[in-house]
């Protein structure tokens, strides 16, 4: 493949040459600078790195160094902490004060060239939805002893709200954070499961029922609780059938004491923090599951190129550009909507993003695994046996549609993501529809 003439459905639009009303100057300067330092120091190493089940810990160290560890943030950036840290550009080619979420949706989008979710997830995942709730809701004081060390990679955080039995039906949780009698401190006991850079971490922005076993949602709360080496806290890797390096872990809390002072925000309104991290949460994984979309059937599209089958190309045959065209149609309509996505997130103040695409982010997630399914299915079907061996010719189209579960159902599984889109969509059309009808006659038409 010429750098010219990419292969069909391996880039979107706008790297093709093709005119887009979302990317200025400032995108395209560091669409390049983040391409070349991830050619650099980890796409030539990433396949190995899963082969062998782990990245190595000097590879985060690079990415600290270089503050390519703060894209995995919300835009905007904490812009005062980063400068107080001397922070003040991503590779030179970005000023964090101009940092927006269509460079956000770039660095995903490069960081999952390729192909696989566990090597980039084992740099990002714990900055990138374990750190924000410190920022969004974490008091001065909280920010001032956690932050400096986590924003510059001296420390690692991860986020834990899955336990064995309350994945996407997060108020019910029961890990339980009771005060001591002296009031000092939460006694935190149960257990996490699926937490994914569990094992790296030395703290977790932790998800706890500090209210009655009966409260549901309005008897939660986010704590930080220490990890690494901490008395009463045990941890063990799971090997999930994908994203392997990404060191999902299970995660037993044994009457551990954490500080009263480690709390975020206000008891009892944990289920609203959570709910507003999976808002960055499910964007960014409707990006990376978009991209590795790409690198399947554009793998699959080389492949027929040369393959040749019955005396010709598999280019040739109907049905395989049959079955190349109904992907790649899934693959760029959900391109098309992670950037405009992405626009209204520029666009929008946080505060009516969360309420007016809150719905609609989950409802990208899961559209975005489904066109995973479709088009890692697309790529291993057409290597055919080659898609089927986990090595050779095949092995990435193999490997991806390995991890199709993987964007499937964490995050939000996706029939309660389908559900829980719907919901939303109508609870702000009654919140909308009341207010109009509360207007006084001979007010502002509809």
């Amino acid at each position: 493949m010429s750098a010219q003439t990419p292969i069909p459905f391996s880039e979107p639009p706008y790297l093709c040459g093709l005119p887009s009303p979302y990317y200025t100057p400032s995108h395209l300067k560091w669409q390049k600078a983040c391409r070349a330092f991830l050619e650099e120091h980890f796409l030539p190493y990433a396949m190995d790195w899963e082969r062998e089940e782990t990245v190595p810990a000097h590879v985060f160290q690079t990415f600290a160094k270089h503050n390519m560890l703060i894209p995995n943030l919300p835009a905007p950036l904490p812009v005062q902490w980063l400068k107080k840290l001397g922070i003040h550009d991503i590779l030179g080619a970005v000023k964090v004060e101009e940092w927006d979420y269509l460079h956000t949706g770039i660095y995903i989008d490069e960081m999952a060239r390729s192909g696989l979710a566990g090597p980039s997830g084992s740099l990002t995942v714990g900055m990138a939805f374990g750190v924000p709730p410190l920022i969004k809701f974490g008091s001065p004081e909280l920010q001032s002893r956690f932050l400096p060390d986590l924003l510059t990679g001296k420390k690692r955080a991860c986020i834990a709200i899955t336990e064995p039995t309350a994945g996407s039906d997060v108020a019910n949780i029961s890990t339980t954070a009771t005060k001591s009698s002296d009031g000092q401190s939460y006694i935190v006991s149960g257990t996490k499961k699926w937490i994914t850079n569990g094992i790296w971490s030395d703290y977790a922005c932790m998800a706890v029922r500090t209210g009655s076993p009966d409260s549901g949602p309005a008897g939660l709360s986010l704590l930080v609780v220490p990890l690494k080496n901490h008395p009463g806290v045990t941890m063990r890797r799971l090997k999930p059938s994908g994203q392997i390096t990404a060191g999902t872990t299970f995660i037993n809390l044994d009457d551990v004491h954490v500080p009263v002072s480690n709390l975020i925000g206000t008891e009892g309104l944990g289920m609203k923090y959570i709910m507003m991290n999976f808002n960055h949460e499910r964007l960014t994984m409707a990006v990376g599951a978009t991209r590795q979309a790409r690198i399947a059937l554009s793998a699959a599209f080389e492949y027929c190129l040369t393959r040749e089958a019955f005396g010709k190309s598999l280019i040739e045959q109907p049905v395989v550009r049959h079955r190349l065209a109904k992907a790649g149609a899934e693959l760029e309509s959900m391109s098309a909507w992670v950037e405009q996505f992405l626009y209204q997130m520029v666009h929008l103040p946080p505060k009516e993003a969360d309420t007016r695409l809150g719905g609609l982010t989950a409802l990208a997630k899961a559209k975005a695994g489904l066109v995973l399914n479709e088009c890692a299915q697309c790529a291993v079907l057409l290597f055919g046996g080659n898609g089927f061996t986990t090595t050779g010719q095949g092995e990435i189209a193999e490997r991806i549609y390995r991890e199709v579960m993987g964007m499937r159902i964490p995050g939000g599984s996706e029939d309660v993501l389908l559900d829980l889109a719907v919901r939303q969509l109508v609870r702000n059309y009654q919140r909308h529809t009341e207010k109009i009808m509360e207007r006084p006659r001979g007010g502002a038409k509809l």
